[in-house]
């Protein structure tokens, strides 16, 4: 009787564990198949799980429901960079005040009588810094006014 090699495997990619023991053959075709569901999944997570701090956001979250939580459901100001953030949070590494824009429309949300003039106020309150090439970023302390971490 031939002595089949035995193995031991954890894997946590995301919020997906896996952990199995067999024979090394077995194991290898399970781990091909969890790296492959771990594509699907981590690809349907736009935004990362969070702690249970008060105000962030856990799981996959709808534009309408994070700005409700930050607070960006009456002021434009505050939509504006509550939108910002929501788009920053999927992996939009460009932000400009047409993505923002473009992301209130997609998503069926109250527009915003002038963006620009939302980006420039935000930038005033030291919340939002403007680049050359057109495009603004989220400062430290926009984070901090949106209840998260850098």
């Amino acid at each position: 009787m031939a002595d089949k090699s035995q193995g031991k495997v954890e894997i946590k990619i995301g919020n997906l564990n896996f952990s199995a023991e067999g024979d090394q053959a077995w194991l290898s075709e399970q781990l091909a198949k969890v790296i492959k569901a771990a594509e699907t999944i981590t690809q349907a997570e736009p935004i990362a799980a969070k702690g249970d701090k008060p105000g962030e956001v856990k799981g996959h979250v709808s534009l309408a429901s994070y700005l409700k939580t930050k607070g960006g459901e009456t002021k434009q100001v505050q939509r504006f960079l509550a939108t910002a953030g929501w788009l920053r949070h999927r992996g939009t590494t460009e932000l400009d005040t047409a993505a923002v824009a473009k992301a209130l429309s997609d998503h069926h949300q109250k527009r915003l009588g002038n963006p620009a003039d939302c980006l420039n106020q935000n930038c005033g309150k030291g919340l939002c810094e403007k680049q050359p090439d057109g495009n603004f970023f989220i400062t430290p302390e926009g984070l901090k006014a949106l209840g998260e971490d850098q």
